[in-house]
């Protein structure tokens, strides 16, 4: 296994789909995706929270698998929300595509984004070992 969660003693548990940490070994590539929005292939920006996170987890897993990667290979995970009211709900909706990965995640309340309707933003990064 190229990905190791970290998770040590003396530190709580995490509190959700996340590792505290995540150790990359091996040689391999490493793919930085930029902030996603929950913006269609045809440039639509929907109107509520959830279809926009959603369209922003389909932009990340299409991307990693342009690149050849799956979910499982994301180590670290940055997502910025212009209302933290929708926290509770962004955990349910990116379940279903976290397949039971548990990068490490890091989740930020800003103020506003670009664009006044963009609500959320997900960046990413992403580890696959060569082929042995």
């Amino acid at each position: 296994m190229t990905n190791q969660a970290i998770v040590p003693q003396g530190v709580h548990p995490p509190l959700g789909a996340y590792s505290h940490a995540v150790s990359t070994r091996g040689t391999g590539r490493t793919l930085y995706v930029s902030g996603q929005l929950g913006i269609s292939l045809e440039g639509k920006t929907p109107r509520t929270f959830a279809e926009q996170a959603s369209q922003c987890w389909r932009n990340i897993v299409a991307i990693l698998a342009a690149d050849g990667m799956t979910i499982h290979d994301s180590v670290k995970i940055t997502t910025y929300l212009t209302d933290i009211g929708n926290a509770r709900s962004l955990a349910s909706i990116r379940e279903p595509f976290l397949q039971g990965a548990r990068p490490a995640s890091t989740l930020i309340a800003v103020a506003a984004l670009v664009m006044p309707e963009w609500l959320i933003e997900v960046e990413a990064i992403a580890f696959r070992a060569d082929a042995s």
